[in-house]
């Protein structure tokens, strides 16, 4: 999963992608970056489950055995950020892994209702 399209790699939010079996098989620039004291594009290949709570864990089996999504807004240093986790599927539309977006919201970011 190495040959993303240069749009993903340059991305501003942090895009990481799992396997089925936890293992980190992408980081977008912005993902190295965000992980850079865990190790950044070093994390590539290492498990999912090795930076996480029980909790989380927990989380991550549930997307990985039945697809879905976790979705949910953290402040972390400052900044307040998206967190969006998904399931991805491989063309028999099976779970393969795992999509993780995390994307830093503005201050005073608008909120609009559209019909």
């Amino acid at each position: 999963m190495s040959d993303m399209p240069d749009w993903v790699t340059g991305f501003p939010g942090a895009v990481t992608v799992s396997d089925r079996d936890h293992r980190i098989v992408y980081m977008n620039d912005r993902s190295a970056a965000t992980f850079e004291k865990d190790g950044g594009l070093a994390l590539i290949g290492s498990s999912l489950k090795a930076c996480h709570n029980e909790r989380s864990k927990a989380i991550i089996d549930r997307l990985l055995a039945e697809g879905g999504r976790n979705v949910y807004t953290i402040d972390k240093a400052g900044q307040k950020k998206l967190i969006f986790q998904s399931a991805w599927r491989d063309g028999s539309g099976e779970v393969a892994g795992l999509v993780e977006l995390s994307l830093v919201l503005p201050e005073g970011m608008p909120h609009y209702v559209r019909g």
